[in-house]
């Protein structure tokens, strides 16, 4: 009873200081239940019936104690970084002391034996990559009873769990228990070995958001979520967590990551400037009726294809002279592909131009124009606006009456006079240019009178480009 009470009073004392400690971040508790041997020949100890250390180590049946029932109980608690401090309590009976080096077999009578242990122990599961095969190291310490005499030791493990579940584990675990104090032959414990082997049950695993999912796993540990997602959250229910969907509100398919294509057109909505209207990729979704390249809601003739320089719309030939209005200088005026859609001035025209031109008198030895020649002057308008690109040159000329300084002076004031006559009734005056010649540029004789009539005259010529 004593030996129970005793026993009982370990496992108090295991369960009070587990409590304060720390498993593995998923579990962090773990709980195990076993049986315990002990062993105190292969230990390399100064009683003469011990061996060498590790001598004999598994020859279970000449030196091992085991007890035949539950003899050990083990609490844990993870700390962190794959460390874990664990207490324990075990009770056996030791029968088998050793041998001696002739051999003989060296026993006692039903030694109590007791021991409550502490141990920090490092995990290398992680180390290794594997989920059920956790092998550990671990060094400590406690306190060992033979019947009525104790002892502090120093531990050294090594140990084996292999989780058959998440929770289930089985545990092997051999310690080395080394005493402090120095014991002569009939006093106990001596330096021994305690293997062990049994079952571990880890729980207490967090769940922040109480999805069902432990932190350790759950990819989404602050906002519940479903487990075949990792703990994380699919709101609009399309099988793409929220985090990885770009409409997390709309149901989607996986091809636009979680987004929606209402009308059908392979551009997700959110892309898709026309969602409800399927069309081309390469307008945002949009339709294109007339195939121009510019979709519909942009297309100024939206069935009738047109470049987007013309806002979709073909160009127009207005005056029907085979050249586009956008290229036509003369848009309104049937011309030539050669004149850029203008008419051009042929022989004829320039020939009438001056037949008018002769016909514009001026007052004796002046610039001034006389009023009947007015008429003669609105016909010459109404020919330069027929060719509205075209340029020309209005050219004073003079007999050869009277110096030629005078002569000179008196074309150019002339010529210009013209000019001037025509820039103020309608004509660009950036298509016109004067210029006097004098008495330079006859064309009849000057001897006579007829001659000199002739050569007193206003040219409008064509600038040939």
């Amino acid at each position: 009873m004593k030996h129970l009470s005793r026993f009982l009073v370990a496992s108090l004392l295991v369960l009070g200081v587990s409590t304060a400690n720390a498993q593995d971040e998923n579990n962090p508790w773990a709980v195990s239940i076993g049986v315990n041997a002990v062993d105190i020949f292969p230990t390399g100890g100064d009683l003469p019936f011990q061996g060498e250390i590790f001598d004999e180590y598994f020859n279970a049946s000449d030196h091992w104690n085991i007890l035949p029932s539950v003899s050990k109980i083990s609490v844990g608690r993870y700390i962190g970084d794959g460390f874990s401090f664990t207490a324990s309590g075990s009770v056996n009976k030791i029968e088998k002391l050793g041998e001696f080096p002739d051999g003989t077999e060296v026993t006692a009578d039903d030694l109590s034996y007791y021991a409550v242990d502490g141990r920090i122990s490092y995990s290398l599961k992680n180390v290794l990559k594997t989920s059920w095969f956790d092998p550990y190291l671990g060094v400590g310490g406690g306190y060992t009873w033979l019947d009525e005499i104790g002892a502090g030791t120093l531990n050294g493990s090594l140990g084996f769990n292999f989780w058959l579940t998440e929770n289930l584990a089985f545990n092997v675990q051999s310690t080395y228990k080394h005493v402090f104090e120095d014991y002569e032959v009939n006093n106990y414990p001596p330096t021994h070995f305690q293997h062990s082997a049994g079952i571990t049950f880890a729980f207490g695993g967090k769940d922040t958001d109480g999805d069902g999912v432990y932190d350790k796993d759950d990819e989404c540990p602050d906002v519940p979520g479903l487990e075949e997602f990792n703990g994380c959250p699919d709101t609009d229910g399309d099988g793409i967590t929220d985090a990885k969907d770009d409409c997390p509100d709309t149901a989607g398919t996986a091809e636009f990551n979680g987004c929606p294509d209402t009308d059908g057109d392979g551009v997700s909505d959110p892309k898709d400037e026309c969602p409800t209207v399927a069309g081309l990729a390469e307008l945002n979704g949009c339709p294109d009726a007339d195939g121009d390249g510019i979709a519909d809601a942009k297309d100024g003739c939206p069935n009738e294809a047109g470049p987007a320089a013309n806002n979709g719309c073909p160009y127009q030939d207005k005056d029907g002279d085979g050249v586009l209005d956008k290229d036509d200088n003369c848009p309104d005026v049937a011309g030539t592909v050669a004149n850029n859609g203008c008419p051009e001035v042929t022989e004829e025209v320039q020939k009438t131009l001056n037949e008018y031109a002769a016909q514009v008198l001026f007052d004796s030895g002046k610039s001034s124009i006389k009023a009947e020649s007015n008429k003669v002057l609105n016909d010459i308008i109404a020919i330069l606006k027929e060719y509205p690109t075209a340029k020309f040159t209005v050219e004073g000329h003079t007999d050869s009456a009277g110096s030629n300084k005078l002569n000179q002076r008196l074309s150019d004031s002339r010529a210009n006079s013209v000019k001037n006559f025509l820039t103020e009734n309608g004509v660009d005056q950036f298509r016109l240019s004067a210029v006097g010649y004098g008495e330079d540029r006859p064309i009849a004789t000057n001897k006579t009178r007829a001659g000199r009539a002739k050569n007193r005259r206003v040219e409008i010529n064509l600038v040939k480009e």
